[in-house]
């Protein structure tokens, strides 16, 4: 059984930093691209960035370039988003996702095998 567990989120100022973790089991976490998601409210869940199997890769939407970094730890199995310079439209769900395959510009969430239950991200102004 394929587990996504984020933790991290909460509640921050404009301009403040969190940092998700995503914890991963039930695969081997080496061979999955890893993306982050994030929904607001009223809207489609939106791509915010994905890394490579190794980690060398990542890439990003353009409106969270310079202030997210994704990283990923695969002896811990675990994922990270630093968020730095957070804004208030930054609000939202923030979820983990994985898929098979080295491709990291995928943005489309159907083309991700598996999901996290999310962790909400609320930036005040």
């Amino acid at each position: 059984q394929v587990q996504l567990v984020e933790s991290g989120g909460g509640l921050v100022q404009a301009g403040g930093s969190l940092r998700l973790s995503c914890a991963a089991s039930g695969r081997t976490f080496s061979r999955d691209v890893m993306a982050w998601f994030r929904q607001a409210p009223g809207k489609e869940r939106e791509f915010v960035g994905a890394i490579s199997r190794s980690g060398k890769n990542t890439y990003y939407t353009d409106s969270v370039k310079g202030r997210f970094t994704i990283s990923r730890d695969n002896a811990k199995n675990t994922v990270y988003l630093q968020m730095d310079s957070l804004q208030p439209e930054d609000t939202a769900v923030y979820y983990c996702s994985a898929r098979s395959g080295t491709a990291i510009e995928v943005v489309t969430p159907i083309r991700y095998d598996y999901w996290g239950q999310g962790t909400q991200v609320t930036v005040s102004s």
